[in-house]
């Protein structure tokens, strides 16, 4: 089989990291995750992600070296799930996703997960925060390097992952991906 690339970018909880992993297994591709490497270097700092985020905003040398990673990865051959907000921007070849998911829902799925790096007392401050942190990266982006991450227009396929199982979720993205490479 051809190398296997699809970025997945989308709200905050909306499962790009399950399904990332789903569609990794399926198709023996490795995982790049930005998120990943950001809570890393969050607790490295002693900071949370949204801290971490807003951080960001006045250094951008942290943006530019993971964005860096992702452009390296796209001039290698093999197959990829790009985990990240810019992955579309940055490695081209990836047939990009965006996944869907509103802010109640996206707030009740990371308080469920409970995730150590984001811990919220309630859906309202889980709201708030994550409210505050796509904010914050929306602005990055834009300022850093002239991309609205929130202009679907950016992406293949755009995915609503309200009311759908992961594996409903990566069907729907292989369908999408099998559909683009017949073009």
């Amino acid at each position: 089989m051809a190398d296997f690339r699809i970025s997945l970018a989308g709200d905050l909880g909306s499962g790009k990291s399950t399904v990332g992993k789903l569609l990794g297994r399926k198709f023996g591709a490795e995982i790049i995750s930005v998120g990943k490497m950001q809570r890393n270097i969050a607790a490295e700092l002693g900071m949370d992600v949204t801290q971490f985020n807003l951080y960001q905003e006045s250094h951008p040398e942290f943006d530019k070296m993971l964005d860096g990673k992702i452009a390296e990865y796209d001039k290698l051959s093999g197959s990829f799930i790009f985990d990240s907000r810019l992955a579309w921007h940055f490695a081209p070849s990836a047939f990009s996703v965006y996944l869907k998911c509103g802010l109640e829902e996206s707030a009740k799925r990371i308080l469920a997960e409970q995730r150590n790096d984001e811990c919220y007392s309630s859906i309202e401050e889980a709201k708030y925060k994550i409210t505050e942190r796509r904010k914050s990266e929306k602005e990055r982006y834009l300022s850093f390097y002239g991309v609205d991450i929130t202009d679907m227009k950016n992406y293949d396929l755009v995915v609503d992952t309200v009311g759908k199982t992961p594996e409903q979720v990566a069907e729907e993205i292989v369908c999408g991906w099998e559909k683009y490479n017949l073009k």
